[in-house]
């Protein structure tokens, strides 16, 4: 069965009287070119295991399952899971998960599923939910090798942005804390069905197993990064002055013992800037 062919699609789709849902943000992969590269590329190795968020009907899970020891995929629309249960039948290192990947408890699914084994997120993530599950998988502290994910080309643009560029946002900064992240692929709307109306980017994350950068307080420098953002055009001194827990002298003092310019912006710090900004409200 042949799961990146259009006909094939809609045949599966209207045999289990499912269409794709918008409330699940569906557009499935029609593209062999695309499924292949993302799952030889994801980053694992042939031994490990692979965490996928969103199979869908399962074009990448197929993929996936050729090529690592063992996939566990997380599926929140029971229409899919029916759909992944004919799929997936000839696979016995496949393993589906009825649920919703932010109520899952990340680390005692990797104890159950993939005890002593690496683990790589691979997935093609819906855009609506994009970042909320992406700062979830970092913010779990799960053992993830890598998270490779399929995003709306915008957004991938965002989370690869250098300091000082316009794409560059308190996202970006807080994905940086725990990950290098890497565009792998472009991938124009018409390898989905339905296509969206935007293109696509399949990003890479290799995740640190120490931060770079460990501030002092790491909640601090977090809040931060958030006010630094809030608003764009002000000098970051007023734009931290937002937060009422700071005081404005304390925030200028920090700054100039940075050796920032005292009308520098958010936007021109990186990650390294904002711990070391962090540490001096500290002190």
């Amino acid at each position: 069965m042949k799961l990146t062919d259009l006909n094939t699609v809609r045949a599966l789709l209207g045999e289990f009287d499912a269409m794709p849902d918008k409330r699940f943000g569906q557009n499935f992969l029609i593209s062999d070119r695309v499924v292949s590269a993302i799952a030889e590329d994801c980053g694992a190795a042939p031994c490990d295991g692979i965490l996928e968020i969103g199979p869908g009907i399962g074009s990448l899970t197929t993929e996936l399952c050729k090529r690592y020891a063992k996939v566990v995929s997380v599926e929140i629309d029971r229409k899919m899971v029916s759909i992944l249960g004919k799929t997936m039948a000839d696979f016995d290192n496949f393993t589906l998960i009825n649920d919703d990947i932010l109520n899952v408890d990340l680390n005692a699914l990797l104890k159950e599923h993939f005890s002593g084994t690496s683990v790589t997120v691979c997935a093609n993530l819906p855009y609506y939910i994009t970042s909320p599950i992406i700062m979830r998988l970092l913010e779990s502290g799960a053992p993830f090798e890598y998270v490779t994910v399929m995003i709306q080309r915008e957004v991938a643009d965002r989370l690869t942005a250098k300091p000082g560029s316009a794409e560059y946002g308190s996202v970006t900064a807080s994905v940086a804390y725990y990950a290098d992240a890497e565009k792998i692929l472009s991938v124009p709307a018409g390898c989905f069905f339905p296509a969206p109306k935007v293109d696509s980017a399949v990003l890479r994350l290799r995740l640190r197993r120490l931060p770079e950068y460990e501030p002092k307080d790491r909640e601090l420098m977090f809040e931060i990064i958030k006010y630094a953002f809030l608003q764009r055009r002000k000098t970051l001194s007023n734009a931290l002055s937002a937060d009422k827990r700071l005081d404005k002298t304390k925030i200028n003092e920090a700054i100039a013992s940075c050796g920032f310019d005292p009308r520098v912006r958010g936007e021109a710090l990186s990650v390294a800037d904002f711990k070391a900004l962090a540490d001096a409200l500290c002190e």
